[in-house]
């Protein structure tokens, strides 16, 4: 085969790819992808020393990274035919009475500053909109280190205003919808606006938000006009025709540097989710310890000295310590089975456990979010 041939007929394999993995036709595009991979190869091997080699043998890199992903996405969501799909099936809708958790704020420990923010934000626009004739933030971010209740607290304010709760991940966007993204993306807006233009409140929660700008090495376009579609959309909340309506996007992110500026605008409220200081620490181990009650006895316990020792911990961090020491005291009572009673909770339970458990949080970022809160955070 000639050097013409190969990279003629393997660049028109590849485009073919392209096209194919735009409009979602996967099996197309795979095929196609394998075509170009396979000369592109056999070119390498023929001209190990072309000027080019470089160049194709990055693209090689490239297809079959992109062949695995949407061999993936095949295996996963099982398409056959032509690989197209309606997606309405991954718009994952929950009304209040079909959510298992069901905490609203009086079950969070404390976060007291965020939660005041989302009753400004959210909670009062909704008991009584008159009273907001220039309409409301529609967009809230909550941003901070990862286990200290970003995704627990937006929960719960959809409880606390009885809200449809529609579930939105930038896998599922950037993946599962890829070829008609854009469209599905629309979809999801479009019902969360059926469902407030009913009375309803709706929020569409979107965890780990800067995942939505994330760039992928494989990335073919795709991934751009849903991110431009997203933005598009948040701002069609606040046209006359919708800016009644109670639809709020509340995003979670761990990395709020990672978002651009045309994220960052639309989300008009930018509230930072802190890890919790020795104070709150120590409240989350009496609220976890109270839950051992109806098991365990519970000894003297110096709440105190475990809040100083887990500095750096965040509220998931303790969550598990309390849980560890569970899992501890069950395991020595059914060793020895021996009908004695289960002993007390102490101290130095929780502190054994705490030994062998780093804190999750990078002391490093703290600063990087105190950086970005005062850049950009509003409340």
């Amino acid at each position: 085969m000639s050097l013409q041939y190969l990279i003629e007929k393997g660049t028109e394999y590849a485009h073919k790819a392209v096209a194919a993995d735009k409009k979602g036709d996967y099996e197309t595009a795979i095929k196609y992808y394998k075509a170009a991979i396979d000369l592109f190869l056999k070119y390498l091997r023929l001209y190990p020393d072309s000027s080019m080699s470089d160049f194709y043998r990055g693209l090689i890199i490239k297809y079959k990274s992109r062949v695995k992903v949407l061999e993936k996405h095949i295996e996963k969501i099982g398409i056959g035919g032509d690989g197209k799909r309606s997606g309405a099936e991954d718009i994952e809708v929950l009304s209040p009475n079909m959510r298992v958790n069901k905490k609203t704020f009086k079950d969070i420990v404390d976060l007291e500053k965020v939660k005041r923010a989302l009753k400004r934000a959210v909670i009062y626009p909704v008991k009584n909109p008159k009273l907001y004739p220039l309409g409301w933030p529609k967009g809230i971010l909550l941003f901070g280190p990862p286990g200290c209740g970003k995704t627990l607290i937006a929960y719960a304010l959809a409880n606390e205003i009885n809200a449809t709760l529609i579930n939105v991940s930038p896998a599922t966007i950037m993946s599962k919808w890829l070829g008609e993204a854009e469209k599905n993306v629309a979809k999801v807006f479009h019902k969360a606006r059926e469902i407030a233009s009913k009375g309803s409140p709706v929020i569409i929660f979107i965890d780990e938000v800067d995942g939505l700008l994330q760039e992928y090495g494989e990335e073919v376009g795709g991934e751009k006009r849903v991110r431009n579609q997203f933005l598009m959309e948040m701002d069609g909340l606040k046209e006359k025709e919708n800016n009644k309506l109670l639809v709020f996007v509340v995003g979670t992110t761990n990395k709020p540097w990672k978002l651009d500026i045309g994220f960052i605008r639309r989300f008009e409220k930018r509230i930072y989710v802190p890890p919790p200081d020795k104070r709150v620490r120590k409240q989350l181990f009496k609220f976890y310890v109270e839950q051992l009650k109806e098991a365990y006895e519970i000894g003297e316990i110096d709440y105190d000295k475990l809040a100083e020792l887990t500095e750096g911990y965040s509220s998931a961090d303790i969550y598990s310590i309390v849980k560890e020491t569970q899992s501890n005291l069950a395991e020595e009572f059914l060793e020895k089975h021996n009908g004695e009673k289960i002993r007390p909770i102490t101290t130095e339970d929780f502190i054994e456990v705490i030994k062998s458990r780093k804190p999750s949080i990078d002391k490093n970022l703290l600063q990087a979010y105190k950086v970005w809160e005062e850049k950009h955070g509003t409340y």
